[in-house]
């Protein structure tokens, strides 16, 4: 690194230095003697803004400023998984033994171990043709993630040496001879975190990525490599809601980001995470899972790098072949930070003084998702990376500029209401505001894999959720007495699906994950019982001997059955059948 610029401004995590000239945009540099990393993010004749990711406090004017004419990057290869992560990648674990509880200023950890040593298995032989993206070998990363080493970018010629043994990141594991060079291949790899990573072609997603929450996986479906909003106020369980996912979704991979959360409820995730059992293996859930924390008293700069550190280490993974699940908890306090940084700046303002191009970088950061063909022409590989991205509108005001411009983007919209949450109903997603727009593309998923009725079923549900909300206003106005028969049967069938459905227990053994299976059965005894109440209102039986029916607490002890056991609640059907046909006989009717 040479010594080329001098401070002559501090605002903050702002820094401006003279005698730049040859700096180009994004690139790191180190600010003063205490070498705290930053990157430039505008440039003016000979002048850089810097944004620093430390504390600045007591840098001052004529201190040096160190170039080194390379972007911020992330380092790539094995031990990534099971990894605690600061924004800038620096490995939490290492300097937690290294400097103690805080972080000290200046420090330098690579993000992996330069000294463990993994074992390298070759996939490929001598004299062979690899290109970008083709795999080399694989280490055994963790008992669940199978860590494939690919060619690097930029790479393509034959193999004329391939090694297998023990390795440490940094050791040559094969060579590769080009039209031009013979080159080294390492297992460690650095990709900038501002770029995509590059693939052959994106395809349209068709399954749906499960989650085991009945209020998503019927209702508001999400695609394997889609994206997602969860907006919501205080209190309303979008952390909850992104650790259960984290926990139980359909991917191979997690990589979790605390963008800006409050320091004790990362403490939780960082204390939880590693004692998670995977449901799917029993082995800890760390085993395929990256955390990223950047707490809301870090360094406000390093907050904005952590989501970018975040996908490109989500989108390194998609390139081997895994499906990939992101979530980043939160891009409100991502634009936060961006709009901060952009204040510094002197930027023209947008809506509630957030940049202009807020939407813009919200979009290119969702647009990283997507199921997609990769690159290896060895390999027939198809990876999938999903965004889940939670929004913290202040007041919980979905008119916030953050919110607006992610839905712009975003194909699901998981709207948390505070009233569902106070009234004690988990998870609190309004089954009124939110919506999917992947129903349509995994429509033909679900009528293969589960029934073909499974959509006419949510689509009868959800016309009784929408009914109840407007009866309910008469209701308050003059009681439920003022009502019809049929309308009350509308009231008690849509309390079924709101509170023997929807309402799903985190802590219980079987309510906290439920097979996509067991979702139809529920939903289409719970519809098959107000059918059969409409009918035998008609013929006579009195509402209010309905409305009393034993086969309810049935029903409702549904979510709680074992889905081993499908039988015992496929049964409950003929029980209602069984239970009605009583009613009518003691009526005579």
């Amino acid at each position: 690194m040479e010594n080329l610029g001098r401070i002559i401004k501090v605002s903050g995590p702002l820094v401006v230095a003279e005698n730049m000239t040859g700096s180009k945009m994004y690139d790191v540099v180190f600010v003063s003697e205490n070498m705290l990393m930053g990157e430039i993010i505008e440039i003016s004749h000979d002048r850089a803004s810097i944004q620093v990711y430390e504390e600045t406090g007591g840098v001052g004017v004529g201190e040096p400023v160190y170039r080194t004419d390379m972007p911020l990057t992330a380092e790539l290869g094995p031990g990534l998984i099971q990894s605690i992560y600061d924004g800038i990648q620096r490995p939490l674990d290492i300097i937690y033994s290294r400097a103690g509880d805080f972080i000290t200023r200046g420090i330098m950890v690579p993000a992996l171990s330069r000294e463990k040593k993994w074992v390298f298995n070759s996939l490929v032989k001598v004299n062979e043709h690899v290109e970008y993206g083709d795999f080399l070998g694989y280490v055994d990363e963790t008992t669940l993630i199978k860590h494939y080493i690919m060619v690097p970018e930029g790479v393509s010629g034959e193999i004329i040496e391939i090694y297998q043994g023990e390795f440490t990141v940094e050791e040559t594991i094969a060579k590769i001879k080009t039209s031009s060079n013979i080159i080294d291949i390492k297992m460690l790899q650095k990709w900038p975190v501002r770029k995509h990573r590059p693939y052959f072609k994106k395809i349209n997603s068709d399954i749906p990525l499960l989650t085991g929450y009945r209020v998503i996986d019927t209702f508001f479906p999400i695609a394997k490599g889609g994206t997602a909003c969860i907006p919501g106020p205080f209190g309303s369980g979008k952390t909850v809601l992104q650790q259960q996912f984290a926990r139980w979704i359909d991917a191979n991979v997690i990589v979790y980001i605390g963008c800006g959360e409050r320091g004790n409820e990362m403490t939780d995730v960082l204390m939880e995470f590693p004692e998670l059992k995977d449901p799917k293996s029993g082995e800890p859930l760390m085993k395929r899972t990256v955390l990223i924390a950047n707490t809301s008293n870090m360094p406000v700069a390093a907050r904005e790098a952590s989501v970018y550190t975040g996908i490109t280490i989500a989108e390194y993974f998609r390139d081997m072949g895994y499906s990939v699940a992101l979530m980043a908890d939160s891009t409100s306090r991502w634009a936060e930070a961006m709009r901060e940084i952009s204040g510094r700046l002197e930027e023209m303002p947008g809506d509630e003084g957030y940049p202009a191009y807020l939407g813009a970088r919200l979009a290119s950061f969702y647009e990283r998702a997507g199921i997609v063909k990769c690159l290896s022409k060895k390999q027939d590989i198809t990876g999938a990376l999903t965004i889940i991205g939670a929004v913290s509108p202040p007041g919980g005001d979905l008119s916030d500029p953050v919110v607006q411009a992610t839905l712009r983007v975003a194909k699901v919209f998981w709207s948390l209401e505070a009233n569902l949450a106070y009234s004690r109903h988990f998870p609190a997603i309004s089954w009124l505001n939110s919506y999917s727009l992947y129903n349509d593309a995994v429509k033909e998923y679900f009528d293969k894999n589960i029934h073909e009725d499974f959509f006419s079923q949510k689509s009868e549900a959800m016309t009784l959720l929408e009914r109840e909300a407007e009866l309910e206003e008469i209701v308050r106005l003059v009681g439920i007495e003022s009502l019809s028969g049929a309308e009350r049967i509308i009231l008690l069938a849509a309390r079924m699906i709101r509170e023997d459905f929807l309402q799903q227990n985190a802590y219980h053994e079987f309510d906290k994950y439920t097979i996509i299976e067991k979702q139809y059965i529920m939903l289409k005894i719970i519809i098959h019982f107000y059918k059969q109440a409409i009918e035998y209102l008609n013929i006579g039986v009195d509402i209010n001997k309905i409305e009393k029916m034993q086969i309810k607490e049935a029903i409702a002890r549904m979510k709680n059955m074992d889905d081993k056991n499908m039988d015992k609640i496929k049964s409950i059907n003929d029980k209602i059948d069984i239970e009605f046909e009583e009613l009518r006989t003691k009526e005579e009717i």
